[in-house]
């Protein structure tokens, strides 16, 4: 009795879910962005979460041309599916719409050769993939033991230690990816403008100011501070009021 009314349960919590998100792409389609926002952060409210939602969400909030929440959501639509084009297509046009011009330092060495190759494909995909060449090892492992021809034999042996290097491969590339995505804490500037200080203190020097829309990192937390870093590699503390945390 209990199984059934917890196969109800959520039954009814997948079909107001359901409910709310085609309401809110109904109201999308009709103009009514106001409303297609609440019906979908309805669905949030409830826990339910999906690059598509953030993605919707954020084509809300831009055709309202509220920058900053337009980029926050599809910043989450991306922390979710990283491959997702939509999302990378439209979160530059709304980056143009944004006062603060900041370069982009590109790393150089091993460490840009590493991110570029291991930034392929997120975290969950190579495990997928180490996965997927474990069972093609186990398949070759028995085209090995079973084969009578020496040739083959050695075709298979072969096939085994290239496998096993690229399960080590992939497996590694997985964790480094893993460990990149935990640490990487990005947020945007959601206050229309914020001072950036030397210290996390309101009497300390102001470095810069930063507007909103703008993407920073967060690498430390005191108090109600936040430590920052841009993507020149410029750093400071920003009031944590100023901004919003990607994830």
């Amino acid at each position: 009795m209990k199984n059934i009314f917890y196969i109800l349960l959520l039954t009814t919590q997948f079909f107001f879910a359901q409910s709310g998100f085609e309401k809110g792409n109904d109201l999308y389609q009709k103009g009514k962005y106001d409303l297609a926002i609440k019906e979908y952060e309805s669905v949030l409210a409830e826990n339910k979460e999906s690059a598509e939602l953030y993605f919707n969400l954020g084509n809300c909030y831009y055709k309202l041309q509220k920058t900053a929440p337009a980029i926050y959501n599809y910043e989450k639509a991306l922390v979710l599916d990283p491959a997702n084009k939509e999302a990378l297509n439209n979160i530059k046009f709304a980056q143009k719409h944004t006062i603060d011009e900041i370069k982009v330092v590109p790393k150089v060495g091993f460490a840009k050769l590493l991110r570029d190759f291991t930034g392929i494909y997120p975290f969950d995909t190579w495990a997928w993939i180490a996965i997927g060449l474990a069972t093609s090892f186990l398949l070759f492992f028995l085209g090995y033991y079973l084969s009578q021809a020496v040739v083959i034999k050695r075709i298979f042996f072969f096939g085994m230690f290239v496998i096993l290097l690229s399960i080590m491969l992939s497996i590694s590339a997985a964790f480094f990816e893993k460990s990149h995505f935990d640490n990487e804490k990005p947020a945007i500037v959601f206050a229309e403008s914020a001072d950036v200080r030397n210290e996390p203190q309101n009497a300390s020097a102001s470095i810069f100011t930063l507007h909103e829309g703008t993407k920073v990192y967060v690498e430390e937390t005191l108090e109600n501070w936040k430590k920052i870093q841009l993507t020149d590699g410029t750093e400071g503390w920003i009031d944590s009021k100023a901004i919003k945390e990607v994830k």
